[in-house]
């Protein structure tokens, strides 16, 4: 007779595995965590901690908060962070209304739900381009409008068919069973899938906010106006291209201003800043909605 030994992966891991996967766990976490302490530390540097490092401040000797100092100061980068999360508050809640309206439509058995389906799917396989989508924008008179950042992009194709998916998973005996019991759509949707629900609703809440708080290229094609951008698109101009802020400096007579990479740094600091910390807040539902997928009946 034949016996088969267990699965590797049931088998008791040995002590020198145990080693082996925690020091490669340990740099990938370096690698992942050093770029981002190096940013850190290089927007708190002084003039002379950047001149000793060649520009790449690890630990700086001097830390300050000058260049955060100098930023707010100036009133630019303020009104960037007003408007980047105005944008992204208000478009996530409109994409997640809209979202869970459409997919839940869409998860019932209705006669224009094929039709209006493919036409979602549709929008996954072809982009309208960007000169289509500026004069869409144009007829609409979305220019120089914070709604130009919104409504063209509200609903993501992605977005409404996992959330479909999610909804037609769940067991139709209790919607049946509500129905039964005089609920219509509006309240079954309510009292009933969207409590059960939490854990989708917050991954894809994550996926609309992070995509409103990165997206500076609608805000680069919509908005004329500098004093309109987002956060995201004065980062690019002034991180990326280098190019200076009007009011972005301001300094008293005799300081030493911060240098230009530690102003540089601290922006990304500041546009990096808000998504770390709402992710900790959802983490627990992206563990709930793994584990719901894996439970039946």
């Amino acid at each position: 007779m034949i016996t088969f030994g267990q699965a590797p992966w049931m088998e008791k891991p040995t002590r020198a595995g145990i080693i082996g996967k925690g020091i490669v766990l340990f740099i990938i976490c370096a690698i992942v965590v050093y770029p981002f302490l190096s940013v850190l530390a290089t927007s708190l540097a002084t003039e002379s901690d950047v001149e000793a490092n060649g520009g790449l401040v690890i630990w700086p000797q001097h830390p300050t908060l000058s260049a955060y100092q100098t930023i707010f100061e100036g009133g630019v980068v303020t009104h960037a962070i007003l408007v980047s999360v105005g944008v992204t508050v208000i478009g996530t809640i409109a994409s997640l209304i809209l979202t869970i309206m459409l997919a839940y439509g869409l998860s019932r058995p209705i006669i224009a739900g094929r039709p209006l389906l493919l036409m979602c799917l549709f929008t996954l396989l072809f982009f309208p381009g960007i000169i289509p989508a500026y004069l869409m924008v144009k007829q609409l008179g979305l220019l120089d409008n914070y709604a130009s950042l919104v409504i063209p992009v509200v609903i993501f194709g992605f977005n409404m068919v996992v959330v479909r998916q999610f909804f037609m998973a769940l067991p139709q005996e209790l919607l049946d069973s509500a129905r039964i019991d005089g609920a219509g759509d509006i309240r079954i949707l309510t009292r009933i899938v969207l409590p059960l629900s939490k854990a989708i609703i917050a991954v894809v809440a994550l996926f609309y906010a992070v995509g409103y708080w990165n997206n500076f290229f609608s805000a680069l094609l919509y908005l004329s106006d500098s004093s309109q951008w987002p956060l995201t698109l004065v980062l690019r101009l002034y991180v990326i291209q280098g190019a200076h802020l009007p009011g972005a400096m301001s300094f008293a007579a005799g300081d030493q201003p911060p240098p230009e990479q530690a102003i540089q740094m601290a922006v990304v600091i500041i546009a990096t800043v808000p998504i770390l910390l709402v992710y900790p807040f959802l983490q627990k539902y992206f563990t709930v909605g793994v584990l719901t997928g894996a439970i039946k009946g």
